[in-house]
């Protein structure tokens, strides 16, 4: 790949996730309910979101 079209990669069309933050707060989000719903404990947070 030339210098040149290193740009086109750089687009945010091309980034895998469009909107990064969102779906980190929803992977947060889906993870604490999944855990307080959970009969079983494993350790880790009581799924209030505290780790």
């Amino acid at each position: 790949m030339a210098v040149w079209e290193r740009g086109n990669l750089a687009k945010p069309q091309m980034a895998l996730e469009p909107y990064p933050l969102q779906s980190t707060i929803q992977m947060h989000n889906y993870s604490s309910r999944e855990a307080a719903a959970s009969t079983h404990s494993s350790g880790g947070g009581g799924g209030c979101g505290c780790y």
